[in-house]
């Protein structure tokens, strides 16, 4: 696989696509054609971001000695010599330059106030590993997570489309958020080890290994436990397709849950937690498609 793929972590990916898929159908409203390039764009954005935060994760934790041989999974790019530090930084910054021109043509078209929104996003994205005291190692990643791969991305996406926040978009942003960070939880379960000798003090390393299983199960379960109230606010019970997605989640809840579960099994949790928050989102987006009365003729171009 080319280097620079296998840094963006493609299995963490869905968690950039999902809030846009909903946040893109809980905007549709019989009032409000969709952009279908708003949508493209929003996308790109944050998928850009997505990728600048995991090579800046790689970057900062390879040149800090947080990713020795003892860590379990994926290897990391920077530690294992196969990119340079000088040419990860390089890549960094064409992600954030990605997302930025993105960007600005979304702000273009939906209000430049949303540049305020992606400068907070591009910062945060840096401060997750970098700067002097980096918030992952404050054990706050699953907040910055939960804000800006949840609410911001899915009432962003909402708001691109009908310059507006509307109270759907907020509710349909939390399950999004919960599911967002439940894969930061799974990925950080694994590495409590290697990250408490490092140093990193991470919310899963402060939590111990029991407290960081409980957190990933409720975050999981907030997300399915949110659906009936969606269905109830807007009268549609077909907001309760996402239900049907723990078919595919149940894998990663299960393992997660058996306390000797660790290393490779975690691996197999992750990638069942980022498929089960694909299949959530893909249901939930039309869901509320369908819910909002978005029709494929209602598909506008700008």
């Amino acid at each position: 696989m080319n280097p620079y793929l296998e840094a963006a972590r493609p299995r963490t990916l869905p968690a950039a696509v999902a809030p846009v898929l909903v946040g893109t159908a809980a905007a549709a409203t019989p009032l409000t054609d969709v952009s279908f390039v708003r949508f493209v764009l929003a996308l790109l954005v944050a998928l850009a971001l997505q990728v600048a935060v995991n090579y800046a994760n790689d970057y900062f934790d390879g040149v800090r000695g947080v990713d020795t041989e003892a860590r379990v999974g994926p290897r990391r790019a920077v530690a294992s010599g196969l990119i340079a530090p000088g040419d990860m930084k390089r890549a960094i910054a064409a992600s954030l330059l990605i997302a930025a021109v993105a960007g600005l043509a979304l702000a273009a078209l939906a209000g430049w106030e949303l540049l305020l929104v992606g400068a907070a996003g591009m910062l945060a994205a840096l401060g997750y590993s970098g700067g002097p005291r980096p918030y992952a190692s404050a054990g706050l990643g699953e907040l910055f997570v939960f804000v800006f791969f949840g609410l911001v991305a899915t009432v962003g996406s909402a708001y691109a489309q009908d310059e507006t926040i509307t109270l759907i978009a907020v509710l349909a942003a939390i399950p999004m958020g919960c599911l967002a960070t439940a894969l930061l939880v799974v990925n950080n379960l694994r590495d409590i080890p290697t990250d408490r000798e490092a140093g990193k003090v991470t919310l899963a390393v402060r939590l111990g290994d029991a407290g960081t299983r409980r957190l990933y199960v409720a975050l999981v379960a907030v997300a399915f436990l949110l659906l009936p109230v969606l269905a109830v606010v807007t009268s549609d019970g077909w907001l309760l397709a996402p239900l049907l997605s723990v078919v595919v989640l149940w894998p990663g809840v299960a393992t997660v849950r058996h306390p000797a579960t660790s290393g490779p099994r975690l691996i197999q949790a992750l990638e069942a937690t980022a498929k089960g928050q694909l299949a959530y989102a893909v249901l939930f987006a039309a869901a509320l498609a369908n819910a909002t009365g978005l029709t494929p003729t209602a598909a506008g171009l700008a």
